[in-house]
């Protein structure tokens, strides 16, 4: 039982973020809490990088927008919630 739940901790986690939040999520405080929960299953969703970074982008957009409507300014973002998608380097380059 216990591998059980530690194998499923371990492919969420390496889905995406656990949990976002107004700490890792831009334009959090403009989102209603459904619009929040939809975006943390996207976040989840993704597969590839590029896919995400598009979400990411169109989202980033989206609450720029919003901010710009109410006349607040948006905090810059801390991480890119895509990275973990990232495909790796081959390390079977050498340095040149």
């Amino acid at each position: 039982m216990i591998a059980l739940l530690l194998s499923l901790a371990a492919s969420a986690q390496a889905r995406g973020p656990v949990r976002a939040s107004e700490g890792n999520t831009r334009g959090w405080q403009l989102m209603t809490p459904e619009e929040r929960i939809e975006h943390q299953a996207m976040i989840r969703s993704f597969r590839t990088y590029d896919d995400c970074r598009k979400y990411q982008v169109a989202h980033h957009q989206l609450m720029e927008e919003r901010a710009r409507q109410r006349g607040v300014e948006l905090p810059r973002g801390r991480r890119d919630i895509c990275e973990h998608l990232h495909p790796e380097k081959d390390s079977r380059q050498t340095a040149g």
